[in-house]
C-alpha cells in the first residue's frame, strides 16, 4: 500500500519545483557571469558575456563531487567556496581592467607596490569623512558581493546539484564542458568564442613572480646568466646612443613584395639622407622574442641580454636587480633618458629601467592636433626631446630609449610629414587642408597591409629629415623593429625576424659591427644573425672597443644592392 505522501503530489509541488529551478538557473548565469566579465573600453566598467567561464565549471564540479561523496555541501564549504570564488571574480576583473586603462596585463608584483601609493595620494585632496565612506563603501560592496556569492552557490547545491546528480544527461553534459574548458587550457582556437579566457592561471603565474622575487635564489634559478657588462664604452669615445624600436618595423618590408615595392622609395631616400649627412649605415635581422605585440618583451630583452621569449621571464626580471645597458651607460656617466610619448598614465615597471629623465606623453606637451589613436607625431616627439635638450645647454652624453608610436596599428589616420621642423612644434603644425584630409582616413581593420606601407614611408620620412637637423652631431642611432606587424598584414607563416640599422660617423665603429656580422646599406642578407638578446652583446663588444679596428667596406651609391626576389629567401 502507498504512503499517502507518494500517492498523490502536494498541491503546488510542480510550480515550487519550477520556481526552485528557476532559481538555480539564475544562479548559475550570475556566478557564470562574474568569470566571464568583458571590460567596456576604455572604463573601469564591465559588461557581461554569453561564454562559459572554466572557474565555474570547476565550481560545478565541486558541488557535484562533495554532494556525491557526503551527500550534502556543508556549511563550512559554501563560506570556503563563496571566498574563494570573491578572490576569482575580483581576479577577473583586474585581468580585463588593467590592459584596458594601462596596455598591460595585471603585475601583482608592481601594482601592489603601487596600490598604497596610489591610495594615498589620490586621498591628500579628500576630507576624512570622505575617505571613511569610501572605505565603507568599498568594504561594504566586498561584503555584499561575498553574500552574493555564497546565496548563489547555496542555492546551486540545494536545487540543482541533487536533481543533476541523479541524471546521466547531465553527466554527460558536465564531461563535455570540462574536456571544452581543457581544450582551451590547452590553448585550441576553436573553443574561444564559447569558453572565456580562465583566471587561474593568471594567479597561478603570479605566484610564480612573486615566488622567484621573494624566495632566497629564486631569480637565478628562473632566469639564465646576464652577459658580461664589466666592459667600458671607450669604442664610443663620448658619443651618445640614440636607440629607438620602430613599433611593428618587422622584415615583412623585405619579405613581401606588395609593402617592399610601397616602401622602396622612402627607403632609398632615407639612406640617402645618411650618407649626405656624413654618416654610414649597417644593418642586419634579428630574431625578436615576440610577434605582433608585447613590445616590452623586445625592449627588454635587448636591454638586458637575456632571452625573453617566455613572458613569465620578462615578469620574474622586473623583479631583479639584473644589470641592463641602462645600467651599463648609467656606470660609465651616461644619462638615461626613456622617452615614452605613448603612455599617459603611471608606469611603475619604470623603476626597473632606472632612467634619470623619464619623458612620458604629457610631459611631452604636444600642442597639436590630435591624429589618430596614438596622437602625438613621431617627428613632434624626437623634435621636441632635442629642442628642450638644446634649450637645458644640456651637454652630458647620454643614451635614448625612445619606442615610436605611428606604426601601431591601425596604421591610420596618420600624421603627414612637415618639412619645416620648427614648426612641428607650434599648435598649428599642418595645414587645414592638409589635416582635413588626415583625419577623413579612418582606420578600417579588414584592411591593414597598405595604411602599414604608408606608416613605414612616413617612418622613413621623418627619419630622412632628422638626418639634416644639426641636433645628432657624433650621435650613434640605433634603429630596431620590437617586432613584427600583426599577421593582417604579414600574412600566416612569417618570421620573427626585424631589421636593426645602426647609423654612425665614426668607421671604426661600424666596422667593428661588420667584422660581427652586420653588412653596409639597408639591405643585408636575408638571414637572422640569432635572437634579439643577443645583439646585447654584440654592441657590448662594439661599444668597448672589442674586435679588430678594420676599414669600414663600402658599398659605393645607396642601394648598389639590389632588392632579393622574395624566393630567394626560402
Amino acid at each position: 500500500m502507498a504512503r499517502p505522501a507518494e500517492a498523490s503530489p502536494r498541491p503546488g509541488a510542480g510550480a515550487g519545483r519550477a520556481r526552485a529551478l528557476l532559481l538555480a538557473l539564475a544562479a548559475a548565469l550570475l556566478l557564470n557571469g562574474l568569470l566571464s566579465a568583458e571590460n567596456i573600453w576604455p572604463t573601469i566598467l564591465i559588461k557581461p558575456d554569453h561564454r562559459l567561464a572554466p572557474e565555474f565549471v570547476l565550481l560545478w564540479c565541486l558541488l557535484l563531487g562533495a554532494f556525491v561523496w557526503r551527500g550534502t555541501v556543508g556549511r563550512k564549504t559554501l563560506n570556503g567556496l563563496a571566498g574563494l570564488y570573491l578572490l576569482l571574480v575580483l581576479g577577473r576583473y583586474l585581468d580585463v581592467t588593467v590592459p584596458a586603462l594601462f596596455g598591460r596585463p595585471v603585475n601583482l608584483y608592481w601594482d601592489g607596490l603601487q596600490l598604497p601609493r596610489f591610495l594615498q595620494v589620490a586621498g591628500q585632496a579628500l576630507p576624512a569623512w570622505a575617505l571613511v565612506l569610501g572605505s565603507l563603501a568599498a568594504l561594504s560592496a566586498l561584503v555584499r558581493l561575498f553574500l552574493l556569492a555564497r546565496a548563489a552557490i547555496r542555492c546551486l547545491a540545494r536545487e540543482a546539484v541533487p536533481r543533476a546528480a541523479r541524471r546521466p544527461a547531465i553527466w554527460a553534459l558536465t564531461g563535455l564542458a570540462v574536456a571544452g574548458v581543457l581544450a582551451n587550457l590547452a590553448g585550441v582556437r576553436a573553443t574561444w568564442p564559447y569558453i572565456s579566457k580562465p583566471v587561474l592561471p593568471t594567479y597561478f603565474q603570479q605566484a610564480r613572480v612573486l615566488a622567484s622575487a621573494w624566495l632566497p635564489g629564486g631569480i637565478d634559478r628562473a632566469l639564465p646568466p646576464s652577459p658580461d657588462f664589466d666592459g667600458d664604452l671607450s669604442g664610443l669615445r663620448g658619443a651618445s646612443v640614440k636607440l629607438l624600436f620602430l613599433e611593428s618595423y618587422g622584415a615583412t618590408i623585405y619579405d613581401n613584395a606588395e609593402i617592399a615595392d610601397a616602401v622602396r622609395n622612402a627607403q632609398q631616400r632615407f639612406e640617402q639622407a645618411v650618407t649626405s649627412s656624413g654618416r654610414q649605415l649597417v644593418s642586419a635581422f634579428y630574431r625578436s622574442p615576440t610577434f605582433a605585440g608585447a613590445s616590452d618583451l623586445a625592449h627588454l630583452s635587448l636591454l638586458s641580454g637575456i632571452d625573453l621569449s617566455n613572458p613569465l621571464r620578462h615578469d620574474i626580471l622586473l623583479t631583479s636587480q639584473r644589470p641592463t645597458l641602462l645600467s651599463h651607460f648609467r656606470k660609465h656617466g651616461y644619462q638615461t633618458i626613456g622617452l615614452y610619448p605613448a603612455l599617459s598614465w603611471a608606469w611603475p615597471e619604470k623603476r626597473f629601467y632606472g632612467f634619470d629623465r623619464f619623458i612620458d606623453g604629457p610631459a611631452l606637451q604636444y600642442p597639436g592636433p590630435q591624429i589618430g589613436l596614438w596622437y602625438i607625431p613621431d617627428q613632434f616627439t624626437i623634435a621636441q626631446f632635442e629642442q628642450q635638450r638644446v634649450a637645458r645647454g644640456d651637454t652630458q652624453p647620454h643614451l635614448l630609449l625612445f619606442p615610436t608610436i605611428n606604426t601601431h596599428v591601425p596604421f591610420r589616420p596618420l600624421p603627414p610629414y612637415q618639412p619645416d621642423w620648427r614648426r612641428i612644434l607650434s599648435p598649428m603644425p599642418f595645414d587645414p587642408d592638409e589635416l582635413a584630409r588626415v583625419l577623413a582616413d579612418e582606420p578600417d581593420w579588414t584592411r591593414l597591409r597598405e595604411p602599414y606601407g604608408r606608416s613605414i614611408r612616413y617612418t622613413y620620412e621623418w627619419l630622412a629629415g632628422y638626418m639634416a637637423q644639426p641636433w645628432l652631431g657624433r650621435d650613434l642611432l640605433i634603429l630596431i623593429g620590437d617586432h613584427q606587424p600583426l599577421s593582417g598584414v604579414t600574412g600566416p607563416g612569417a618570421s620573427w625576424d626585424v631589421p636593426v640599422h645602426i647609423i654612425s660617423s665614426d668607421q671604426t665603429l661600424l666596422a667593428r659591427l661588420v667584422a660581427s656580422g652586420f653588412e653596409p646599406g639597408m639591405n643585408p642578407t636575408r638571414e637572422s644573425r640569432g635572437p634579439m638578446h643577443e645583439l646585447t652583446e654584440v654592441l657590448l663588444r662594439a661599444f668597448g672597443g672589442g674586435g679588430p679596428d678594420l676599414a669600414m667596406p663600402t658599398t659605393g651609391a645607396p642601394h648598389a644592392v639590389p632588392i632579393p626576389k622574395r624566393q630567394d629567401w626560402r
